[in-house]
């Protein structure tokens, strides 16, 4: 590989930190991650054959790590009952944009029909595959997989009619425009009006 590892780091070693901490709250935790994205990446460079599809592979690497420190660190969650169950975070490091907007997006979340919150909480807060999912609730890995689409697009409808979302090229969130008064309200949106 013509750039070394060294060449990486000093390209990637912010981007990926940043990347890192807006996924995980803990800041040791994502020190670690960033030090095995790099190991791997030292490990597995022969592996890449095309040198212009450096950054996704790195990007890729890295989204794959977090996944898994989320897996290995997930506790079992039974019920929506179970206080796990509802820790979606209050606040997220990073994005000024997305912090905004939690406190709207806890209460879809949590306004969502009962089958549709908890493939959300189980998939997306919680970790747990598609594919485990299906195992926990005894459904088929089709009916599962159905289950977090509605899920999701049901969610995804409720922001599209709250805002008017701003994306960049990777469709991460740049800015939005309130179209309704719950992002304007946080109290509407919070979970103390619930």
């Amino acid at each position: 590989m013509a750039t070394t590892t060294e060449q990486i780091w000093k390209t990637f070693h912010a981007p990926l930190h940043n990347f890192i901490r807006r996924r995980v709250a803990d800041e040791a935790a994502a020190e670690d991650l960033l030090q095995e994205v790099f190991l791997k990446i030292h490990q597995h460079a022969a592996s890449l054959k095309d040198p212009q599809r450096l950054e996704s592979w790195i990007y890729q690497i890295t989204r794959n790590l977090i996944i898994d420190y989320y897996r290995h660190h997930r506790h079992a969650i039974t019920s929506l009952e179970d206080p796990q169950a509802l820790n979606i975070p209050y606040e997220l490091p990073g994005d000024d944009v997305v912090r905004e907007l939690l406190p709207c997006v806890r209460a879809m979340v949590f306004a969502l029909p009962d089958q549709d919150r908890q493939a959300l909480l189980l998939t997306e807060y919680q970790g747990l595959t598609q594919k485990e999912l299906s195992q926990r609730l005894g459904l088929s890995f089709s009916g599962a997989k159905s289950r977090v689409q509605r899920a999701r697009a049901r969610l995804k409808q409720q922001l599209l009619a709250c805002c008017h979302f701003e994306l960049d090229r990777r469709n991460h969130i740049l800015n939005y425009q309130p179209l309704c008064q719950c992002s304007k309200q946080p109290t509407c949106c919070s979970d103390e009006s619930r």
